[in-house]
């Protein structure tokens, strides 16, 4: 359902104060005398679009008696009374206007959203449909954008993307079209599509500042950092006050580890925002990174003024204090960042990593299992683990654990494997396992280096030194 305020606004030159002071006077008993159709529709437009719902009902009743053969009234009616909740009611009033022979675009409109409050999208769909098919030409991109989003609840993402694209064809400028495309593309988890999209509506559309900030996002969401910061600074050419670029360039900047950049666009955020929890946050662990372990506390603390619960910051908190040589504390804090995020496998790394600095051996060896069994793709959780073992020279155990891991995941095979042949080479003398090696140097070269050189005495072994350089 469409309301025009700016119609609201030009209505009778300012005149509609008056008579809306005569309408509500008519409701504490005074007469209300004779208004016209077109100034009760005004009236009852502004009771809708200020969601004052049973004050529009109480007008269009009005409305209803004073000039019955005009439809509208009853429509109006029927959105009042839906807005309340009185759904089944307000399907029986749009019936009988069917029934006339009453159904224009809005009456379709109304009837798809009552049916979306229904939870019923496939009716939705429907009436939205039915409303395109008779809509004029400069009110189609805001349907379609409403299409979309109930293709959106029933799932469907293939199909909201489809009606999104036909949304920006009506009308390149509709910002909800281009934010709703970001999200079905999220949804979809199909980045490389959504980097195709934007790039081709920004080839027609090169100053869509919206366009370059999804583009950038989505670069970002496939890990190429370099092309995301591109694309947000092309966002910010165009909108140099548009603080969400801003905060996702400096993440950008963060995930490559440019932190003084970073900071720079983090404070251009606050400058332009305020100060907020996240951001504050972020700054916090730009200068954990860069050793500005005073700075970084402070900018967490600050953070957790504003947001206590934000995980984030307790847990930049235990690592600094971690750093600091504060072991209690930090265990401390990294235990508080997971009672505020208990499904978060990268806490419980991070404390597993802390445990290990104490004599508490089995707390640790559990704790890491917790972190590894919650993400079973995680590579440097088992390579840290099963470091853990050997430094503790349970190498049977790491040896039966690795035996025992079963996973379709071809880096965590590979990881697996090369440690299973590390262990049982350098501590079992077992060269059975050396086509585990020659497998996974076929395989991936630099992982297989990066975790032998994890085994000091592999690295001086001519055998494997010889596989390794050939």
């Amino acid at each position: 359902m469409h309301y025009d305020d700016e119609e609201e606004d030009n209505y009778f030159d300012g005149n509609l104060n008056e008579e809306l002071d005569r309408f509500e006077k008519s409701l504490k008993g005074e007469p209300l005398g004779f208004m016209d159709s077109d100034t009760l529709e005004a009236i009852i437009d502004h009771y809708l679009i200020q969601g004052n719902y049973s004050k529009a009902n109480l007008c269009a009743e009005i409305g209803i008696q004073q000039f019955p053969f005009i439809s509208m009234f009853t429509l109006r009616k029927a959105q009042a009374i839906s807005a309340n909740g009185q759904l089944k009611e307000a399907l029986n009033l749009l019936s009988q206007l069917e029934k006339k022979g009453n159904a224009s675009c809005e009456h379709f409109l109304t009837k798809a959203s009552i049916f979306s409050q229904l939870r019923d999208s496939k009716t939705a769909i429907k009436y939205f449909t039915e409303a395109l098919h008779i809509a004029e030409p400069e009110d189609k991109d805001e349907i379609f954008v409403d299409l979309a989003m109930e293709y959106e609840a029933a799932r469907d993402f293939k199909n909201a993307v489809r009606i999104l694209k036909q949304a920006l064809e009506t009308n390149p400028a509709n910002e909800v079209a281009i934010y709703e495309l970001a999200f079905c593309y999220d949804q979809m988890e199909d980045f490389t599509s959504a980097i195709k999209c934007y790039s081709d509506f920004i080839d027609e559309n090169p100053y869509s500042f919206t366009a370059w900030y999804n583009l950038g996002n989505a670069y970002s969401k496939s890990e190429n950092f370099e092309k995301a910061i591109w694309a947000y600074d092309y966002c910010l050419l165009i909108n140099e006050d548009f603080s969400p670029a801003y905060f996702n360039l400096g993440n950008a900047y963060l995930s490559e580890e440019k932190y003084l950049l970073s900071i720079q666009n983090f404070e251009k955020c606050i400058e332009l925002d305020g100060e907020d929890g996240l951001t504050l946050c972020y700054l916090g662990e730009c200068n954990e990174q860069l050793g500005n372990l005073d700075e970084a506390k402070h900018f967490y603390y600050k953070s957790l003024e504003l947001m206590p619960e934000l995980s984030d910051a307790w847990l930049g908190l235990g690592i600094v204090k971690d750093l600091e040589g504060d072991l209690q504390a930090a265990i401390g804090f990294i235990e508080k960042a997971i009672s505020f995020d208990t499904s978060n496998p990268g806490y419980l790394h991070v404390l597993a990593g802390a445990l290990e600095k104490t004599e508490d051996v089995v707390l640790t060896n559990d704790t890491y299992l917790q972190a590894f069994s919650m993400d079973l793709t995680n590579e440097e959780i088992l390579t840290d683990y099963v470091s853990f073992l050997v430094k503790n020279t349970f190498f049977k155990e790491a040896s039966s654990f690795l035996e025992d891991l079963e996973s379709e995941d071809e880096t965590i095979s590979l990881v697996r494997d090369l440690h299973l042949f590390a262990i049982r080479y350098s501590y079992f003398q077992e060269d059975i396992y050396l086509s585990l090696l020659i497998n996974a140097q076929a395989i991936n070269k630099s992982m297989t280096e990066e975790i032998i050189s994890l085994y000091p005495d592999l690295q001086k072994d001519p055998k494997i030194v010889n596989l390794l350089t050939n």
